[in-house]
This record gives structure tokens, sequence and C-alpha cells, in this order.
């Protein structure tokens, strides 16, 4: 089984994956960004992934998307691909799964996952690793409904459900409850279509 996770930057889509890979250690996590800054950083001498989208030229930037599409798409086994829906770059809002990328990578499905955008500043407020641009919570906001539409695009184009995993308004009773429920059912989808082979 392929999945796509999907949310906005900063919403802890890797401590999700960390779960995951407990609960089933034989599953592939394949984070986009990452295999594309492996091909930016050849081609282009990107030295993080927040500098993709400020100086790549959207054409070439395209056809990043393309190359770490082919490579994933080979993968075996299950794999659990960790993206964007949508990619917040001059200005606007530029497609993470448009349909040409969305059919190649053939996904059975797309799992998006949502917070109150206070919980996401938090959690970017905490990763220093990351340089990220200020945002407020009404253009978190923003960015959560408009990955809504592309994630129901890219669907459409791979013919897969999207799976809407919403914790907004829903405050953690411990640390982590949220990524472990976005996890389990996460874990839960794999080994049903397991059962089912």
């Amino acid at each position: 089984m392929r999945i796509i996770l999907v949310a906005v930057p900063g919403s802890g889509k890797t401590t999700i994956m960390n779960f995951v890979k407990k609960k089933l250690p034989d599953v592939q996590i394949v984070n986009y960004g990452d295999v594309m800054l492996e091909i930016a950083r050849k081609k282009f001498g990107i030295e993080n992934r927040d500098e993709m989208r400020k100086k790549i030229p959207v054409e070439e930037y395209r056809k990043v998307q393309e190359e770490a599409a082919e490579y994933i798409a080979s993968l075996p086994g299950d794999v659990i691909v960790d993206t964007h829906a949508s990619i917040k770059m001059q200005g606007g809002y530029y497609p993470g799964l448009p349909d040409r990328i969305a059919a190649r990578l053939r996904p059975d499905a797309i799992v998006l996952v949502e917070y109150d955008p206070k919980d996401i500043l938090e959690r970017r407020r905490g990763d220093p690793t990351r340089f990220r641009d200020s945002e407020t919570e009404e253009e978190i906001d923003l960015h959560q409904m408009a990955n809504r539409y592309y994630a129901f695009a890219a669907a459409n184009a791979a013919e897969c459900p999207v799976y809407i995993l919403s914790f907004r308004g829903r405050p953690q009773t411990r640390p982590f409850e949220h990524s472990e429920i976005a996890a389990e059912f996460i874990a839960n989808l794999i080994t049903s279509a397991r059962r089912t082979k």
C-alpha cells in the first residue's frame, strides 16, 4: 500500500511517521521534500528545503517534483510518503501533488491532518532546524483550507480516497496524543490492506 500523508509545515508529520514505524517497522517512510532536496542539491546547489521554493524557477521546480515522484513510485512494499498538499510560494499556493505527480505516485490513500493554528505555531517555535517565514494563525488556517482543496484534487487525479484527521478544537490530554492517534489510523489502513491480500 502507498499512503500519502499531508499537513502544513510544522504540523508534526515526522512525529506521526516515527509512531507508525514503531508499529510497523517494515513500512518504508519517504519524505518527498528530502528526495526533492537531494535532486535540487545536485542540480542547483540548494542547501535546504525552504530555499527550493524561493530559488528554483517554477518550471525547474516541476522537473524536480517529477524526478522525485518517479523514484518514490519505484519503491517496493508498503510506503508512506510524507509531503504537502500545497506549498506556499511567491505569495500564493502551489500544488504539492499536481495531477501529473499524483498520477505518477499512484497512492492508495491520501491522509490529511489538520490542527488548531496556534498548536502549529507552538510546534514551529520548538523546531530550530527549519527556517520558515513567520505566519499568523489566519494564514495557517487559510493554508490548511487550501490543503483540503489540493488533497481532493490530487485524490481525483490518483483515483484514491482522502481521509481527513482534524484535531481542531481537540486539545491533547497528554504529549503527542494527536500524533499517536494519526499513526494508529495510518497503521490500521495498512494492516487492513494486508489482510485483504
